[in-house]
């Protein structure tokens, strides 16, 4: 098979390449079922892209396989200095590439990686700054979510399951994109319940603040009459002593945070909108959003305090 997009590329890359021709290729098929999100017995996930293919090789991680298409071989050169050469690469066609790719215009480059392990004292590496996703189930917002964590300082992330509804894998395919790659390089810990989640908070003296929605909606966090039993605060993000230890408790899209987790957070946190939202019907700000500007704001007083001691 002819590779003439790939003949100076191979230049770049130290060791030898394997043509795959055959879509029934045992490491075709791993990458097939890795990229459209599927955990093999290894625990290695599927990254695509030119961009996250670096990002994974550059973090460091335990890195299966390569695979490039004739097209994609011209990324080889780019990824090169961070590509060991212990890693198997693989070359097909731009036609059988697609036929595994996960994105409708793929860029002919894919990578199987081992996702980091990472545990609760991870977390708490200095000041700990987690986000905690409880039920938070669209993968743009889980990938968008631990890229602002990164972005804003996060010590790491915790995905949990509530309710029988659980947090999007943030190693899945739609949200390893969303994150840009900050999923490759944050601590991550992936499906606790939060039980034990306020347990690991509780005994590490962090302080959890739920995210609900403006005057606790019905609709979005817990029942008003909930909202009366709660003995925590509910307090706008400027109020909220984010300079210690703390976690954010990022509710389910449509349902938000389960009432008891809230009611068992040290404070409920809202974001005010301007008045005018009320009568269009805007109830709230997304789950990405709202972690977002919540992150934002611990960063802020963060920075603040730290410029007072200069």
């Amino acid at each position: 098979m002819a590779h003439p997009a790939g003949s100076t590329a191979r230049q770049t890359v130290k060791g030898s390449s394997t043509v795959i021709t055959s879509r029934e290729n045992k490491w075709l098929k791993g990458f097939r079922a890795a990229l459209s999100g599927e955990r093999n017995g290894d625990g290695f996930v599927g990254v695509e892209g030119v961009r996250l293919v670096e990002a994974a090789l550059g973090s460091g991680l335990a890195v299966e396989a390569l695979l490039v298409s004739e097209s994609g071989a011209r990324h080889l050169r780019r990824v090169a200095p961070v590509l060991a050469s212990s890693v198997p690469l693989f070359r097909t066609t731009d036609k059988i590439f697609a036929s595994v790719a996960d994105t409708q215009t793929p860029q002919g480059i894919a990578a199987l990686v081992r996702p980091p392990k990472s545990t609760f004292e991870n977390l708490l590496a200095g000041t700990a700054l987690m986000l905690a996703l409880v039920g938070v189930q669209d993968p743009g917002n889980v990938g968008t979510i631990i890229r602002s964590a990164e972005a804003f300082g996060a010590t790491g992330a915790i995905t949990c399951l509530a309710g029988g509804k659980g947090t999007a894998d943030p190693f899945g395919p739609k949200a390893l994109r969303a994150s840009a790659g900050s999923a490759m390089r944050l601590p991550i810990i992936h499906g606790i319940s939060p039980a034990a989640l306020m347990a690991q908070l509780r005994s590490s003296g962090v302080k959890a603040y739920a995210a609900v929605a403006p005057a606790t909606s019905a609709n979005v966090s817990f029942k008003k009459d909930d909202a009366a039993e709660s003995s925590s605060p509910l307090l706008p993000p400027w109020d909220i002593d984010w300079k210690i230890p703390v976690a954010i408790l990022i509710g389910n899209e449509g349902s938000g945070l389960p009432a008891d987790l809230a009611r068992a957070a040290d404070a409920r946190v809202f974001i005010p909108q301007a008045a005018a939202t009320a009568r269009v019907g805007i109830e709230s700000v997304n789950a990405a959003m709202a972690a977002s500007v919540l992150l934002y704001e611990a960063m802020r007083q963060r920075n603040e305090a730290g410029n007072q001691h200069l």
